[in-house]
């Protein structure tokens, strides 16, 4: 089978030798998460066109080697959070991984529950509950998205607390809620404007989602969808053949 070739031969190769040389770099010259340098100045370092920076950078995008964020520039990917599927919060999730977890609260309302949640949460048609939208943070770095339903039946009061931390920890001391089972479903999309403005990606980056229903001895408390970024996150499966 031929090679495509783009251009031209010798063009084809200034990209392969661009991408080599900037992928040397990395981890080297740049850590995770630092800016590279501008197209402009990598075509005076290097001596190339635009087209064969684009194409090189291009490449390493597309390998998660790099990401770029609108506005800013290019930037050099960091080690993914890497969870294995267990039941924890995001909270003790990040910690488990030596980064320190933070959260920003973007909303939260006591309004009524679209039908999805009702049904997960057992609630009668028209019942209110409390939405609590947060961006979570891993190292000081936008990780998730989530936006979350819980039972006024089990929390009454939720909405009035501190809601920076671990829910599943304040479940547990205020109310003395202990989640001890999930049903979790997962799938990936690309985020739109909204969403990637949120997680600091770029319009029609990867992100995976979790859908989440959490229950205490049988009782529905939290229906919540995550959304992740792919660029700093994975899951790990163990898998046996029974």
């Amino acid at each position: 089978m031929g090679t495509k070739v783009n251009g031209s031969g010798e063009e084809l190769t200034k990209h392969a030798r661009l991408r080599a040389v900037l992928l040397a770099r990395v981890g080297s010259d740049w850590r995770p998460h630092d800016a590279i340098p501008s197209e402009r100045d990598l075509m005076a370092e290097h001596g190339v066109s635009r087209a064969t920076v684009r194409e090189a950078i291009g490449r390493l995008v597309e390998e998660r080697v790099l990401y770029r964020v609108h506005g800013k520039g290019t930037f050099v990917v960091g080690p993914r959070v890497q969870s294995t599927l267990h039941l924890a919060s995001f909270t003790d999730d990040v910690r488990r991984r030596g980064l320190v977890p933070s959260t920003l609260v973007r909303e939260v309302a006591f309004a009524v529950a679209p039908v999805e949640a009702r049904a997960a949460l057992r609630l009668p048609d028209g019942a209110r509950a409390w939405r609590i939208e947060r961006l979570r943070l891993a190292g000081g770095e936008p990780m998730a998205l989530e936006t979350g339903w819980y039972s006024p039946e089990v929390a009454p009061e939720l909405g009035e607390h501190d809601l920076t931390g671990s829910l599943y920890a304040l479940l547990a001391s205020e109310y003395g809620v202990g989640i001890d089972h999930a049903e979790q479903t997962a799938w990936a999309e690309v985020a739109d404007g909204d969403l990637a403005a949120a997680l600091d990606v770029e319009a029609g980056a990867p992100v995976m989602v979790f859908l989440r229903t959490s229950s205490a001895g049988g009782r529905a408390v939290e229906h919540v969808t995550s959304w992740y970024r792919g660029d700093r996150y994975q899951v790990h499966m163990s898998l046996s053949g029974r």
